[in-house]
């Protein structure tokens, strides 16, 4: 009999063995077949093939959506036209003045709610906010009536002044964001240390809110650069922006031509370089 039983339990062991290699195979088939991965695939593809079609067609020797041949003649165009430079300059020049600008007052704006109780405290926050709530194209048609009645005329000025009441709220709610995780202690003890307020402000204070500054301002930047309704409202003649250019040549060339792929390249590009920048500068930021 215990021969026997042995003889059976020996048959039915490869049996055994099979049943748990089906089952390992179902799993790994599960896995290798998940929705999720699924899921990740198609939205990678579909947020990334646009921007490849794009690179190969800038590369394109015509005109049309036909491949006639692999050329650098976009390129060689694109630095050469001064309106694009001239453009481009503009946009620089706003951006950075206008995020500065925003960024002292966002700063000053959020260290003194943070700091004062007063009465027109929450007031002062709710309109802060309003410039980021409301559509673009009202705050453009607001400011470009307000800029109007008081006989401003459009150009680079109304379109800084522009840029720097819509970036306003953004760097005044990072830096909020950060004033909230403030341990006001210190502030105590360095004022039992002898620290003015002036020294407390800027030795203490400025110090511990620098990554939420340097976030609200590279912010402000990045929005300032693509921002095309407000400016298309404000802007005026000799006061194009690199967008304005953009949808200037796409409506006079009835379509997007390999010009302006050829310029979303070297626009991809930059902001890969200055992410990985930022990126390893943050870094350094963060470890000192």
């Amino acid at each position: 009999m215990a021969s026997l039983a042995a003889k059976i339990v020996t048959s039915l062991r490869p049996l055994k063995n099979q049943g748990e290699a089906a089952r390992h195979a179902k799993r790994a088939f599960k896995q290798r077949f998940s929705m999720s991965q699924t899921v990740l695939a198609f939205t990678l593809v579909f947020l990334f093939l646009p921007l490849v079609v794009l690179v190969v067609y800038s590369f394109n020797g015509s005109t049309s959506m036909t491949w006639t041949g692999f050329s650098f003649r976009w390129y060689e165009r694109l630095f050469s036209s001064r309106e694009l430079w001239r453009a481009l300059r503009n946009s620089l020049v706003i951006a950075v003045s206008s995020a500065a600008t925003a960024t002292v007052l966002g700063t000053i704006g959020a260290i003194g709610v943070s700091w004062y109780k007063f009465r027109m405290r929450g007031y002062v926050q709710t309109v802060s906010f309003l410039p980021m709530i409301l559509p673009e194209i009202i705050i453009g048609v607001s400011l470009s009536i307000f800029f109007a009645g008081i006989g401003i005329p459009l150009g680079l000025f109304t379109i800084y002044v522009a840029h720097t009441t819509f970036n306003l709220p953004f760097v005044f709610l990072m830096v909020m964001a950060r004033l909230d995780e403030f341990d006001f202690s210190i502030i105590e003890a360095a004022a039992d240390l002898g620290a003015s307020e002036r020294e407390t402000l800027f030795k203490v204070t400025l110090p511990i809110c620098m990554p939420g500054i340097i976030s609200g301002m590279l912010t402000a930047i990045t929005l300032s650069l693509e921002d095309f309704v407000i400016t298309f409202f404000v802007a005026g003649p000799g006061s194009s922006t690199l967008p304005i250019f953009i949808y200037s040549a796409i409506t006079r060339k009835g379509g997007i031509t390999p010009l302006i792929s050829a310029l979303s390249v070297v626009m991809i590009l930059g902001t890969v370089i200055l992410c990985v920048f930022l990126r390893k500068f943050l870094k350094y930021i963060a470890a000192k």
